[in-house]
């Protein structure tokens, strides 16, 4: 800044008035300190500024699993409520490792982001909780908290899937397969409950030989949907706990060429042009990250001596159907 000065001949308090758009610069003596900042290619020292005025102006997202595309929706969603505040998103990826998610959460916090948003990995949170970061304010996506309180955004899980598996069931199947991901998984349970609450409903039991759970990606899912349509007794029917695994039972499909229909949760590009019978549990994956963005800022603006009470948003979901007939 003092060099920009030099160059302008004015003082260093000018040329901040300037970058702040002071009325009280007149416009000639602006347009001189613009064309040294131009000339010298100045950039404000942001961590700097922000340190000096009170935080860093970037909050941290942890997600699980960025090669899915849910994860890159939820982001989206985050960072546009972040740039309507005038916040920047340091994103990392844990790959379900609660080891790596530990580290990711520790460097940010070293970081002195104002806050955290984070799509926890193991199935206890006390990491997470205020009180081990400071105080940082921190709200968790897609899965509640464990063994702490914390604001969290969530799916309706249990619902959708309920919903899908119940859609299935008034089509005629009484044979459907489940593919899930990890039981431990908060999402894994609820969806799994769901499935089987739509066939109480119907006053049906699944079998439990159609059952496969702990998938963790699309070759697995492949391979189970695969064994469970080529036993005697297969299923007319699938039901997939999300858009990885789904993608894993059309394989399976097209390749056995079985006239086998699915349902799973979370849409997914092209679903509507694959021309198979497609029930899929949808909601919006960016309203997600918009709640949990704006819980936070909630949190940062109410500052660490105003208590609030943690809160929970769920986002419903919608059945949308693909490739198959209506009377």
């Amino acid at each position: 800044m003092r060099d920009v000065a030099a160059r302008a001949k004015v003082s260093a308090m000018t040329v901040s008035r300037v970058l702040k758009d002071d009325p009280r610069v007149t416009e000639a003596t602006r347009e001189r300190v613009l064309n040294a900042v131009d000339a010298l290619g100045y950039r404000r020292n942001e961590t700097a500024r922000r340190l000096r005025v009170g935080g860093s102006g970037m909050i941290g997202l942890v997600v699980t699993n960025l090669a899915n595309p849910f994860y890159s929706r939820l982001a989206l969603g985050v960072q546009e409520v972040a740039y309507e505040h005038g916040l920047r998103v340091l994103l990392g990826n844990t790959a379900e490792q609660v080891d790596r998610e530990r580290g990711l959460v520790e460097d940010l916090a070293a970081r002195q982001v104002d806050g955290m948003i984070v799509v926890p990995a193991g199935g206890s949170h006390r990491h997470l909780a205020p009180a081990a970061l400071r105080g940082m304010p921190i709200v968790l996506a897609s899965r509640p908290p464990a063994g702490m309180d914390a604001d969290c955004v969530l799916v309706d899980d249990f619902g959708g899937a309920e919903a899908a598996t119940g859609r299935l069931i008034e089509d005629g199947h009484r044979r459907i397969g489940f593919l899930g991901n990890p039981p431990a998984l908060y999402t894994g349970a609820e969806r799994f409950r769901g499935y089987w609450a739509a066939h109480e409903a119907a006053g049906l039991e699944p079998d439990e030989r159609h059952i496969r759970r702990g998938l963790a990606d699309v070759a697995m899912a492949e391979r189970a949907a695969v064994a469970l349509l080529r036993e005697p007794d297969a299923p007319t029917a699938l039901f997939c706990t999300n858009n990885r695994l789904t993608q894993g039972a059309i394989r399976a499909v097209r390749t056995l060429e079985v006239p086998v229909a699915l349902a799973g949760f979370d849409d997914f590009d092209l679903a509507d042009v694959l021309g198979l019978p497609l029930t899929i549990a949808s909601y919006d994956a960016d309203e997600i990250g918009r709640r949990a963005g704006q819980m936070l800022i909630d949190r940062i603006n109410a500052g660490p001596h105003t208590p609030l009470p943690a809160r929970r948003s769920v986002v419903p979901t919608e059945v949308i159907r693909y490739g198959i007939d209506r009377p």
